[in-house]
C-alpha cells in the first residue's frame, strides 16, 4: 500500500496563530496511526493537509514516498471518513457507495462488484436500498466507511469518526475498525480526542499537545514511559497522581516537607498510576516505599474496581483498589506506592530517569 512521511510540517494561519509547530511522523506502510489530544491541539489541521484540504506552510508530507504538497486532494490517492458521515441523504446506500466510483468513470461492472463485496464485509447488504435516514448511527458510520474502502485508496484517513456515537456503540465500532484495518492491511491516520479509542486503535500512537508532538510510539509503552506531565496527565483514566516537589535542605521533599530521599536530584514532581498503589489502615507501611497518609474524600464504585479520591498533604490523588472498597468517605489510610512504580518529571515537565 503506502507510507505516509510528514517532516517538519507547519502551519500558520495569516492572523499569525500557528496551529501545527513543525511536526515530524514517519508511519509504515500497513500501521494504524492515532494522532490523539486535547481540542484545539492541531490534530485535525495536520490530518487535513495529509488530505490537502489544508495548505502546508512548510515542510512536506509524503505519500508512497512522494511529496504531495502541491497535489490536490483527488490525486492523493487517500479516502476520508468524516466525523458527520458526510452522506447523501437523497441518495440510497448502494448510490452514497459508488458514488465516488462513477465520477472517476470506474465501468459499471466494476462498481457493482466493488460496492457488493465491500457491503458484505461491512454487513451492509440488507441495508443497500436503504437511504441514510432509515440508518442508526453505527450503520451510517459502516456506510462512510465503504465508501472508502470501495475505492482500494493507499491511505485512510479517519476525522474523530466515531464521536457521534453512544459509549456501547462506540467500542463496538472501534473493534470492527481495528479489525477492518487489518484484514484490509491499509495504512491510516486516524484523529480522536478519546485517549481510550487511541489506546485500542494504534499502532502508532501520536500525543499532541499546542501544535508539536509530546511523544510518539506503541501505545503501552507511552502509557508505562510517559515522556511529560501532559502526556502522564493524558493518557489513562483516570490519570496519574502527580505531585509537586520542593527542594528542601536535604533534597527533593514533598508540599508538607516530607524528604523523598530517593527521588532524583532534578525531579521536580512525582507521579504513580491509580492502579500502582495500595491503601492500608494500620500504622506499619513496607519499607523502600512513598507513604502518604491520606483522607478519603468520596469512593467511587465502578463495578469490577473502585476509585478512592483523597486528599494528601494538600494534593488530591486517585487510587484504585479491586472491588468493593471497604474505605469510606472521612476515612484516615496511608496510600503506599513502591519506589518502582514511581515517575519523576524535572521542572520543564519532561521525563527524568
Amino acid at each position: 500500500m503506502a507510507t505516509v512521511d510528514l517532516k517538519d510540517v507547519k502551519k500558520v494561519y495569516p492572523s499569525g496563530v500557528e496551529a501545527v509547530r513543525g511536526v515530524s511522523i514517519a508511519i509504515p506502510d500497513k500501521e494504524l496511526c492515532v494522532l490523539v489530544g486535547p481540542s484545539g491541539c492541531g490534530k485535525s489541521t495536520l490530518l487535513r493537509m495529509i488530505a490537502g484540504l489544508e495548505t502546508i506552510s512548510s515542510g512536506t508530507v509524503a505519500i508512497d514516498g512522494k511529496i504531495v504538497n502541491s497535489i490536490g486532494p483527488t490525486e492523493r490517492d487517500i479516502a476520508m471518513v468524516f466525523q458527520n458521515y458526510a452522506l447523501y441523504p437523497h441518495m440510497k446506500v448502494y448510490d452514497n457507495m459508488a458514488y465516488g466510483l462513477r465520477n472517476r468513470g470506474t465501468p459499471k461492472d466494476e462498481i457493482d462488484s466493488r460496492v457488493r463485496s465491500t457491503a458484505k464485509v461491512l454487513e451492509l447488504t440488507a441495508l443497500l436500498d436503504r437511504r441514510p435516514r432509515e440508518l442508526s448511527g453505527g450503520q451510517r458510520q459502516r456506510v462512510a466507511m465503504g465508501r472508502a474502502i470501495v475505492r482500494n485508496p493507499k491511505v485512510f484517513l479517519f476525522d474523530e469518526p466515531l464521536s457521534n456515537l453512544d459509549a456501547k456503540l462506540r467500542g463496538q465500532m472501534r473493534v470492527e475498525i481495528k479489525n477492518l484495518q487489518r484484514s484490509l492491511g491499509v495504512t491510516s491516520v486516524y484523529v480522536t480526542h478519546d485517549q481510550l479509542e487511541a489506546m485500542t486503535l494504534a499502532d502508532i500512537l501520536v500525543v499532541m499537545n499546542a501544535g508539536l508532538v509530546e511523544q510518539t510510539g506503541a501505545p503501552l509503552d507511552i502509557y508505562e514511559k510517559p515522556a511529560s506531565t501532559f502526556v502522564a496527565s493524558f493518557i489513562g483514566a483516570p490519570p496519574m497522581n502527580l505531585l509537586p516537589l520542593l527542594q528542601g535542605p536535604a533534597g527533593p521533599a514533598l508540599t508538607d516537607g516530607k524528604a523523598v530521599d530517593f527521588a532524583p536530584a532534578n525531579a521536580a514532581t512525582l507521579g504513580f498510576r491509580p492502579e500502582d498503589a495500595d491503601v492500608t489502615f494500620g500504622a506499619d507501611a513496607p519499607s523502600g516505599a512513598l507513604v502518604l497518609p491520606a483522607l478519603v474524600e468520596a469512593v467511587e464504585p465502578v463495578g469490577s474496581e473502585s476509585f478512592l479520591h483523597c486528599a494528601a498533604g494538600g494534593n488530591r490523588i486517585v487510587v484504585r483498589v479491586a472491588g468493593r472498597a471497604t474505605a469510606k468517605p472521612g476515612d484516615q489510610l496511608r496510600v503506599v506506592a513502591r519506589t518502582e512504580k514511581l515517575h519523576w518529571f524535572d521542572n520543564a515537565g519532561k521525563r527524568v530517569d
